[in-house]
């Protein structure tokens, strides 16, 4: 997959297009369902299929106080479009004056920019200078320009909308099931680990800290999870909270590794957290030893959990 962060990007040669455009939060089943049309009507044109998607998103420079924390961080969000196996994805650089391209503009940079015969949108899609172009108008525009315009309704599953709004609430809430199910793939963050915890190249303890994360985390409590580190894979028990027992909130995301063996890590290493079950809320406990105790459980719990998966 070819990634171009400008349209001046855009090799002349790239054309005929197949185009979405959007914000792809999450790439979620009802992108998913978007993306794969797009592939499919990529080929029978004989075309480029081009995802469109922009940096920061776009709330975050018009209502910075409104701004949602991001399902997938671009760099995340791009490994799962490669995933999908479409031909290139455009990241445009969205500011304040790209904010005022109005409907009409945005249509010939399509027809003329990306030379596009078909645009695909969810049936939500709005577009230009304070969001006044929608599909109706796209379609409009579309039939001057010479491009078509696909559009899909709103995907339900287990009576939610599969939306990225909806999973940010889902994964927020602790409910990592159903937003799984929305998803496509369990929902999982990617950080460093913390700080100061005196790692060495050889990591010989069975527990992991992250650094600070800012996007979507799941809601305090206590996880069953699987960890990513390079080509190793550890089923794991993680604590997403403030660990009251020990006094003044020291908000974490502790990671004990079940099936652990030392490996190598440092400031550097990008760790991943796949959130597969929520075991129970986040207590405090009377002392360390009834907190010893509890974690015994939730290890068995998970244990069994990996046992029947």
């Amino acid at each position: 997959m070819q990634v171009f962060h400008s349209i001046s990007e855009l090799p002349a040669d790239f054309a005929p297009t197949v185009v979405s455009v959007g914000n792809f939060d999450g790439v979620h089943r009802a992108h998913q369902k978007v993306i794969a049309a797009l592939l499919q009507r990529a080929r029978e044109l004989q075309a480029r299929s081009l995802v469109v998607t922009f940096d920061p998103h776009p709330t975050r420079v018009l209502r910075p106080e409104k701004a949602p924390k991001l399902l997938t961080p671009l760099s995340q969000k791009l490994d799962l479009l490669a995933s999908s196996s479409v031909d290139a994805v455009l990241v445009l650089p969205f500011t304040r004056e790209f904010s005022k391209t109005t409907p009409k503009e945005f249509a010939e940079i399509l027809a003329t920019k990306l030379h596009a015969k078909e645009v695909h949108e969810g049936f939500n899609f709005h577009f230009g200078h304070k969001a006044e172009g929608n599909l109706e108008k796209l379609t409009e525009l579309g039939e001057d320009a010479g491009f078509a315009v696909v559009s899909y309704p709103e995907m339900r599953l287990r009576g939610n909308s599969v939306s990225s709004s909806r999973i940010r609430e889902l994964v927020t809430a602790g409910n990592v099931a159903i937003a799984r199910a929305l998803l496509g793939r369990t929902f999982s963050i990617a950080a460093h680990p913390a700080k100061g915890r005196g790692y060495g190249k050889q990591y010989t303890v069975p527990t992991i800290n992250l650094s600070a994360y800012n996007e979507v985390i799941p809601g305090k409590g206590v996880y069953v999870t699987r960890i990513r580190v390079g080509d190793k894979t550890f089923d794991s028990v993680t604590n997403v909270g403030n660990r009251p027992t020990f006094g003044a909130d020291s908000f974490a995301i502790e990671s004990h590794l079940l099936d652990f063996m030392p490996f190598e890590l440092n400031e550097d290493t990008v760790i991943e957290t796949c959130f597969l079950h929520r075991l129970r809320d986040e207590i405090k406990f009377p002392s360390v030893e009834h907190l010893r105790a509890q974690i015994g459980k939730d290890v068995a719990r998970a244990q069994r959990y990996f046992r029947l998966l």
